[in-house]
C-alpha cells in the first residue's frame, strides 16, 4: 500500500467527523466551520464587486459566448466580427459554449453576434457569477490538499490563501477572466502526482493544456516526471503498459479537443489563432522580468548615449522610439542588441534543461513541484511577450513549497509581493485601487505572519545576515513605491493633461517635458516588481539545483 493510501486511510480528526451544528447543504459537502466562513465571506466579497471596473476581457468573454452560440462550429475559428477573435484552444470553446446555452435564457442580446459592447446589468451578473461559481474546481481542489498532508494545519493555511490570492481577485473577478477555474484543473493534475495517481494527473493536464495554451510552459516538467517515475521502472527500462496507458489517455484528451477541427481541416487556422507571433518583445506594460530590466538598461544607455558620454555606443535609430510607448509593438533596442524571439525560446530551454535535468534523477513529487515552478518561472522571466497576468503560473505552484524551510519560504514571499504588486497597474480607477491595495495587505498579514513563525530560522552567517538585511529593505520599499505611484500622477496632471500622447513618440526616443514623465509610475513599477522577482528566481533556482 503506497504512503498516499495509508494516510488517506487513517481516520479525520474529530475536527472533521464532527462539524459545527449548523449542517445546511455547506455541511453535507464536507465544508468544516472555517471553510464555510471562507467560502461565504469571500463569496459576499465577489458578489459586492459586480459593478467594478471590468477590462476588454470582459467583453472578450461575452463576444466567445455569442460565437459559440450563434454559428456553427465550423466558423468560430474564422469569425472576425469582433476584433475580440475566439484564440483559446477548444476546451474553451465549448466550455464558453456551455456557459451561452443558460446565456441565451438570461438574456438573449447577450449572445447575439452582432451586439457588439453590450454591457446590460443582466451580463454584468451572468458572467460575473460564471466566474464564482467555477472558481469552485479550485476551491475542491486546495481543500483535498489538505487530507494526506504532513502538516495538516499548516497546509490548511496554504490552501486558503490559494482560494482568497489576490491574483484571483484581481484579474478574474475585477478585470475579467477565468483563472481561478483552470488552476483549480491544475492543482488537482497536481494533487494526483502528489497522491502517486500519475496516469489521473497527465491526463488533467493535457485537459488543461486544451482550455489554455499557455500552461504549455509547464509541460516539460510533467513530460520528464511521468516519463521517469510512471513510464520507466527505476532501473530505466519501459514499462509498455503503463506508457501505453499514459499516452491514450493524453491523446483522447486532445482528439476530444481537436478532432472536429482536425476532420474539419482546420488545424492550421486553430494555430494561426492560438499563435500569434507578430507581438513584440514586451507587452504595453512591461511584465516585471529579464526583460523589463533590459529594456530599462536600454533607456538609460541611450541617455548618456545622447548626452556624448558614450559616444562609443552605436545607436539603432529604429529603437530611438520604441520600448517606452505604453503600446503594443515591436520593441527594438537602441543601443543594446535587439532580441528576437528565437533567443527568449533558446534562453528558456537553456534554463529549464538544466532544472529538467535535476528532476529526471529526482523524480519525486517534491523535485517535480519545484521544477514545474521553475519551468513556469522561467517561461515568465524569459518569455516572448509576456503578460504581467502570468505571474500565477509562478505563484500558485511556489505557494505549494512555502512551508519546505525558511528558505523557499522567503523566496515564496518575495515573489508574491513583487508579483500581487505588479498586477496592481490592471486597475486604475480610484475605487478597485483601494480594493486590491487593503485586500492585498490584510491578505499578506495573515498568511505571511503565520508561516513565518513555523519556519523561521535565524541566518547563520555574515553573508546570510546582509541578503536577509537587503532583502528586509526591498520589502520595505513597496509602501514607499505605491506611494509614489499614487502621487505623482496627482502632482504632474496638469502638466500632462497639456500633453498629448503623441508628444511622448518623440523620434529620440527621450520625450522631454510632462509627456516624458507619463509612463514613469509603470516604468518603475515595472522595474522594482522585476528586480525581486528576478532575485526569487535567482533564489529557487539555487535552492533546487543544491536540493539532495
Amino acid at each position: 500500500m503506497s504512503k498516499a493510501t495509508l494516510q488517506d486511510s487513517i481516520p479525520e480528526s474529530k475536527e472533521h467527523e464532527e462539524p459545527a451544528p449548523s449542517t445546511g447543504w455547506l455541511s453535507r459537502l464536507g465544508l468544516d466551520s472555517t471553510a464555510r466562513d471562507i467560502l461565504i465571506t469571500s463569496t459576499c466579497l465577489k458578489l459586492l464587486l459586480f459593478p467594478a471596473y471590468r477590462s476588454t476581457d470582459f467583453e472578450v468573454h461575452r463576444n466567445w459566448l455569442a460565437i459559440t452560440h450563434s454559428l456553427p462550429i465550423s466558423k468560430w475559428y474564422y469569425d472576425t466580427t469582433s476584433e475580440w477573435t475566439l484564440d483559446y484552444p477548444p476546451f474553451f470553446a465549448y466550455f464558453e459554449k456551455l456557459l451561452s446555452i443558460p446565456a441565451h435564457y438570461v438574456d438573449p442580446m447577450m449572445v447575439n453576434l452582432h451586439n457588439l459592447n453590450y454591457d446590460a446589468w443582466s451580463v454584468i451578473a451572468y458572467q460575473r457569477t460564471t466566474v464564482i461559481l467555477t472558481e469552485l474546481v479550485l476551491g475542491a481542489a486546495v481543500l483535498r490538499f489538505v487530507r494526506g498532508a504532513a502538516d495538516p494545519s499548516t497546509q490548511r493555511l496554504i490552501s486558503a490563501s490559494l482560494f482568497l490570492h489576490p491574483g484571483f481577485l484581481i484579474i478574474d473577478h475585477i478585470h475579467f477572466q477565468y483563472n481561478g477555474f483552470m488552476f483549480g484543473i491544475l492543482l488537482w493534475s497536481i494533487l494526483m502526482a502528489r497522491n502517486d495517481n500519475k496516469l489521473a494527473s497527465g491526463f488533467l493536464f493535457a485537459v488543461l493544456l486544451n482550455f489554455k495554451h499557455i500552461y504549455m510552459y509547464l509541460a516539460p516538467a510533467y513530460f520528464i516526471y511521468l516519463l521517469r517515475s510512471f513510464c520507466l521502472s527505476p532501473s530505466g527500462a519501459l514499462l509498455p503498459g503503463r506508457f501505453i496507458s499514459l499516452a491514450n489517455a493524453v491523446i483522447i484528451a486532445f482528439l476530444v479537443s481537436l478532432g472536429p477541427f482536425l476532420l474539419m481541416g482546420q488545424l492550421p487556422q486553430l494555430l494561426s489563432r492560438l499563435f500569434p507571433f507578430t507581438r513584440g518583445l514586451n507587452h504595453a506594460y512591461w511584465a516585471p522580468n529579464v526583460w523589463a530590466l533590459v529594456t530599462a538598461a536600454d533607456r538609460v544607455l541611450l541617455r548618456f548615449v545622447k548626452r556624448g558620454q558614450l559616444n562609443a555606443l552605436a545607436v539603432n535609430e529604429a529603437g530611438m522610439a520604441s520600448t517606452s510607448r505604453g503600446l503594443v509593438g515591436d520593441t527594438i533596442f537602441a543601443v543594446l542588441p535587439t532580441v528576437k524571439p528565437i533567443h527568449t525560446f533558446a534562453i528558456t530551454i537553456a534554463f529549464q534543461v538544466i532544472y529538467l535535468t535535476k528532476l529526471w534523477k529526482t523524480p519525486i513529487y517534491k523535485s517535480f513541484l519545484t521544477a514545474l515552478t521553475l519551468c513556469g518561472y522561467t517561461s515568465f522571466m524569459f518569455g516572448w511577450h509576456v503578460h504581467e497576468k502570468a505571474i500565477l503560473l509562478v505563484l500558485v505552484p511556489l505557494s505549494l513549497l512555502a512551508t519546505e524551510n525558511h528558505a523557499y519560504f522567503r523566496t515564496f514571499m518575495i515573489a508574491s509581493i513583487a508579483g500581487i504588486y505588479s498586477l496592481f497597474p490592471l486597475l486604475f480607477t480610484p475605487a478597485e485601487s483601494l480594493i486590491e491595495v487593503v485586500y492585498s495587505i490584510l491578505w499578506t498579514i495573515l498568511v505571511f505572519g503565520p508561516l513565518h513563525k513555523r519556519v523561521y530560522e535565524f541566518p547563520r552567517s555574515l553573508p546570510f545576515v546582509i541578503i536577509d538585511s537587503l532583502e528586509k529593505l526591498y520589502l520595505a520599499g513597496f509602501p514607499l513605491l505605491h506611494l509614489f505611484v499614487t502621487v505623482f500622477p496627482l502632482v504632474t496632471r496638469p502638466q500632462l493633461l497639456s500633453s498629448s500622447i503623441g508628444s511622448c513618440a518623440a523620434t529620440d526616443g527621450v520625450p522631454s517635458g510632462a509627456g516624458a514623465l507619463e509612463f514613469l509610475p509603470l516604468m518603475l513599477t515595472s522595474i522594482y516588481c522585476a528586480v525581486g522577482l528576478v532575485w526569487a528566481f535567482i533564489r529557487l533556482s539555487a535552492l533546487y539545483i543544491r536540493q539532495k
